[in-house]
């Protein structure tokens, strides 16, 4: 057997050197069908990962009822397919099976279309769909199926209710109450019996099933004991009748096997699905539901299942081999051991405790781990003999993620420095993704010109000399050996001793790492100032948008208000024309100025030459006027129209032009009344413009009468007619308020218009 074809590491073994145990035994528990916990079914997809993926987006957020516990079907399958009679339990097994794909058919919804066309193709016989129809929910048969079978159950409960009738009697009667030991009924094989005294033979006649260690007797008394009889034999009645039953049912089932096979695979496929749901809405977790194609592993707020109390880990591992150097008890394995279970994890579609929209998971073929020590006295191996013998198992395995802690274990470090770098950079070549932790100093600095290496650096706190539990990525880790021993109160005298001995060149190599190390988190800290200013620099953009939407939404409420300002001041003006008097006229016109001024540019103050008599002419707005008299700061104006009005000297120009003609008499308007005006409108087969200027001259006509209400008959049809009713009188200005005809009058086909 050649190195590619070496087996891959048992997944029982590699959860439980990921520490996985716990959590995967927590996630088995949410199978409808209990699986063994050692077993591939718990993890393994029954299917392509990608269409399991797209059903689990779509069930996310479809309520469904749970499946029914079912034990394994495999056995009956087998005697059916031998053309055996199945039990009751096991026909009412396959009828629950039934049941809940006819329910699951019948409530998944068009929103999940991949869902709904995978329930499609199973297709289910009819004389199978009947079978939940059989049962009640409790597995017995349905009472008026079998007419024969009700009224055994019928007899069988007739005949113990006169057995406890019977004993009833007993126990209440006066001969027998001294020789009662208690007042209760036992039951010895099933057989309803008394517990009495020695002497009873006087009171009482039966048949002694047992004798108590007290030396009491359990007595089934002679007056049950035909009923006895005949509860039994009304027993084995219905046993033979349901065994016919059973036998009918089975070669109907029988006939349908190979569905039948089908359909328990398919169970077995959706007990999968909703398993994974239930267990990450129980326990909230994240799906990540795409592998990423590029060889790139990206963690965000990730933590390893097996912490209680977590520290999220955020990690870009964008090389080739991570090389996690640092401190003692820094986190370094509990590292390795969370990426690797990420990537496990994911593998088989399980929901993790992670940010998935911030973090990408490649796929990999094989995922192995090289974490315990391997040494064995029962055959005879040692440490680095067992690490030796684990490499050379998959040293050609392709599409491989290898996790390795400690790799220097159990052998010579500079001769182990050497070794495993050329092991690892055959592995490198083979495309193997590599995470491993180390203290050799003399491997990190052989692999760190690598261009494939991404170095990370446990953290450590110099100030209360605790390890961070955090990373550095692009730096070697010192490992605080002394500073570790020292925490633990060790003579600094024995500590001294031991840096004398570990040499000066040594040292000084620990400090250059250890003043390295300082640089890299003095700069992580920057960067993280700096991103901090950054996302407040969005923030303060983001706001600085958002008040200008805010301007724009208050700037074209601005503008409307001064539209419908501008429509009620020409509408004044339309009042204005309707008056029969000149003072009427002038006093409208008034009003229609004073409701539009507050919508004119402010006006230019006059200028202090300017100097305005009576019978200059001056100029207002768009028209020419002549002065007719000075009150203070207001002047009366006639205009061209011939009409007057009063105006602040302010907001009038001196000209030398005079109006081209001033009409001192005074005007008369007469305004034709539509005396034949109706209170009701039908805009029935006009097209939208016919319809609309028939709308609109109704409209005027209904408010010159005086109406206050009318009513627009435009149809249901196809919606366009009413849209463009509804639009208009929306916009119109004299329109107080409009809905939707009562029934009796039209209902959606008309409008009820206040004006």
């Amino acid at each position: 057997m050649t190195n590619s074809q070496q087996p891959k590491q048992p997944y029982g073994i590699l959860i439980s050197r990921l520490d996985l145990l716990e959590f995967i035994d927590k996630f088995a528990s949410f199978f409808a069908r209990e699986k063994d916990k050692d077993s591939h079914a718990i993890l393994m997809l029954p299917g392509d990962r990608q269409f399991f993926s797209t059903l689990l987006q779509e069930l996310d957020s479809v309520e469904l009822k749970p499946l029914p516990k079912l034990a394994e079907l495999d056995t009956p399958l087998i005697h059916l397919q031998k053309q055996g009679t199945l039990s009751l339990n096991e026909i009412f097994s396959f009828s629950r099976l039934v049941g809940y794909f006819i329910y699951l058919k019948k409530h998944i919804a068009d929103s999940t279309p991949r869902t709904q066309a995978w329930c499609d193709k199973i297709l289910i016989p009819e004389i199978i769909a009947k079978l939940p129809t059989f049962f009640t929910q409790k597995g017995e048969i349905e009472k008026g199926i079998y007419p024969h079978i009700d009224e055994l159950y019928s007899q069988i409960k007739q005949t113990k209710i006169r057995i406890d009738e019977s004993l009833q009697k007993l126990l209440h009667t006066q001969a027998l109450l001294p020789y009662l030991v208690d007042k209760s009924v036992h039951y010895i094989n099933q057989n309803e019996c008394l517990l009495l005294k020695a002497g009873y033979n006087h009171s009482i006649k039966g048949m002694v099933l047992e004798r108590s260690q007290s030396g009491f007797f359990y007595l089934l008394p002679d007056s049950i004991l035909t009923l006895k009889e005949r509860q039994n034999a009304l027993k084995d009645s219905l046993e033979e009748s349901l065994y016919l039953i059973c036998k009918e049912l089975s070669s109907t089932l029988a006939k349908h096997l190979p569905f039948l096979k089908f359909l328990n695979h398919c169970f077995d496929i959706f007990d999968s699905i909703l398993a994974r749901l239930s267990f990450a809405k129980a326990l909230n977790l994240s799906f990540i539901y795409t592998l990423d194609s590029k060889n790139h592993i990206i963690l965000h707020e990730f933590s390893h299942p097996a912490l209680h109390s977590p520290k999220p880990l955020s990690i870009d591992f964008s090389g080739d081999c991570l090389m996690i150097t640092g401190v003692n008890a820094g986190g370094k394995t509990m590292l390795l051991k969370s990426i690797l279970s990420a990537c496990f994890l994911s593998k088989f579609l399980i929901p993790l405790k992670i940010n998935p929209h911030r973090s990408k998971i490649p796929h990999f073929k094989h995922i192995n781990a090289i974490l315990s020590d391997p040494q064995n006295s029962k055959n005879d191996i040692s440490t680095f003999a067992g690490r030796m013998l684990e490499f050379s198992q998959i040293l050609n395995t392709p599409n491989l993620l290898l996790g390795i802690d400690e790799i220097e274990l159990g052998t010579d470090a500079d001769e182990a420095a050497s070794l495993f770098k050329v092991l690892l950079e055959h592995l490198l070549e083979n495309k193997a993704k590599i995470l491993l932790t180390t203290h050799h100093k003399h491997l990190a600095a052989l692999m760190a010109n690598n261009p494939l290496i991404q170095l990370c650096a446990a953290m450590y706190d110099m100030h209360t000399q605790k390890p961070l539990f955090e990373f550095l990525n692009g730096s070697i880790g010192k490992s605080y050996a002394f500073e570790t021993a020292q925490r633990y109160h060790i003579p600094s005298t024995l500590i001294a001793k031991a840096k004398s001995v570990y040499g000066a060149d040594k040292q000084r190599l620990n400090e250059l790492i250890e003043r390295s190390s300082t640089l890299e988190i003095t700069l992580e800290q920057k960067n993280k100032q700096l991103e901090q200013r950054i996302i407040e620099y969005d923030k303060k953009i983001l706001s600085l948008k958002e008040q200008e939407e805010r301007q724009k939404v208050e700037f074209q409420a601005l503008k409307h208000s001064l539209q419908t300002q501008y429509h009620k001041a020409t509408q004044a003006l339309k009042d204005a024309l309707k008056a029969k008097e000149s003072k009427e006229i002038h006093k409208a016109f008034n009003t229609a100025h004073t409701i539009l001024k507050p919508t004119t540019t402010p006006p230019q103050t006059r200028s202090k030459t300017q100097n305005l008599q009576v019978n200059d002419y001056v100029k207002y707005q768009n028209t020419r006027g002549k002065i007719l008299s000075i009150k203070g700061e207001t002047c009366l104006v006639e205009l061209e129209s011939g009409m007057k009005l009063k105006e602040k000297i302010a907001n009038l120009k001196k000209t030398q032009q005079s109006p081209k003609s001033l009409n001192l008499q005074k005007t008369t308007f007469k305004i034709a009344q539509n005396k034949s005006v109706g209170v009701s409108l039908d805009l029935h087969g006009m097209r939208g413009e016919e319809a609309i200027e028939k709308l609109d001259e109704f409209l005027s006509n209904a408010l010159m009468a005086g109406y206050d209400e009318v009513l627009v008959y435009h149809g249901i049809g196809t919606g366009i007619l009413s849209r463009l009713v509804k639009e208009y009188l929306q916009q119109h200005p004299k329109i107080i308020s409009f809905d939707d005809a009562p029934a009796n009058m039209g209902g959606f086909g008309a409008k009820v218009i206040k004006l």
